[in-house]
């Protein structure tokens, strides 16, 4: 945990913010509602004798009590998915809306991009895209599992993707939801930090930049991309918005969350931010009892 000790100045009650960090997170499901209703969803479930527990902030969001979600009779018929609580967020924030194109950059294994699909009623296209090819087969999976006919699969480096390859030239909505350093997956990942290094960082950091850079340039004027992360790095959250800010015709916007988070920061060793970036929402696992994640909506301005 000791990476951790640099956000003690920023995170209230952080004492309570490690402790939550060394408790293991219990696994979450979501309904998924492209094939069936939410009261079908609960209603097997509780026929297969599984307790659950609705998530206050997303009725179909649902901490399960079973050691293998992904064994169960709703998840191998695509009534569930198991995701954790927290990565249901930055598709909800997108707020996606049936018939829109929009643009999941990092896609695999799929649980934001079906997420996607679902709140578009599977009417529209989603292309779910990521790099790495050894992923793409559990993201094409999980699409057909859960029925999402609205997908098209793609497997290239987002930050040079080209919309050629498409009869369309824009998106109406992108998600960034961009590979990290994974500090907020310590709970179901305890190892998450046996290699971290702030070089690690600042290389990845890079990476975050080209592909908001190059998802904001493909949605169009007045469009929306959500920025999100599992880590707590300001040099990957803020300051990766902020370069956007700086360079893209872009700003950061409100939105409502039901979940308890922490405003984004305006400042960070000796590093000052804009102030709308206090619109982001920092969710840390002693808020809510889930994992840490990181998530800003801009809309794009030109």
């Amino acid at each position: 945990m000791e990476p951790l000790e640099r956000y003690r100045p920023i995170i209230d009650d952080f004492d309570a913010f490690l402790e939550a960090c060394e408790r293991p997170l219990g696994n979450a499901v979501r309904i998924n509602t492209i094939k069936t209703s939410v009261e079908r969803a609960l209603a097997t479930l509780e026929e297969d004798g599984l307790e659950y527990e609705q998530a206050d902030w997303n009725p179909r969001v649902l901490r399960l009590e079973t050691d293998s979600p992904g064994s169960t009779w709703s998840s191998f018929h695509g009534f569930t998915h198991g995701q954790e609580e927290v990565s249901a967020v930055p598709p909800i924030v997108l707020d996606p809306q049936s018939g829109e194109r929009v643009w999941d950059c990092c896609a695999a294994p799929g649980g934001k991009a079906t997420q996607i699909a679902a709140l578009m009623d599977d009417e529209g296209t989603v292309v779910a895209n990521d790099n790495n090819l050894g992923r793409i087969s559990a993201l094409r999976f999980n699409a057909e599992r859960l029925g999402a006919t609205s997908l098209a699969v793609t497997n290239d480096d987002a930050r040079n993707y080209s919309l050629n390859r498409f009869s369309f030239d824009e998106f109406d909505r992108a998600l960034v939801d961009a590979p990290c350093s994974c500090e907020g997956t310590i709970r179901k990942n305890p190892d998450a930090l046996d290699n971290w290094s702030e070089g690690h960082i600042s290389s990845v950091a890079g990476i975050q930049k080209g592909i908001l850079r190059r998802a904001i340039q493909a949605t169009r004027e007045g469009g929306t991309v959500v920025y999100s992360t599992c880590t707590f790095a300001p040099e990957e959250n803020e300051a990766v918005v902020q370069h956007a800010l700086e360079n893209e015709p872009c700003r950061v916007v409100d939105f409502d969350l039901g979940l308890e988070y922490d405003p984004g920061l305006t400042e960070w060793d000796d590093e000052t931010y804009d102030s709308t970036l206090e619109r982001a929402a920092r969710i840390y696992p002693h808020r809510n009892d889930t994992g840490g994640f990181f998530v800003a909506k801009l809309e794009v301005t030109a």
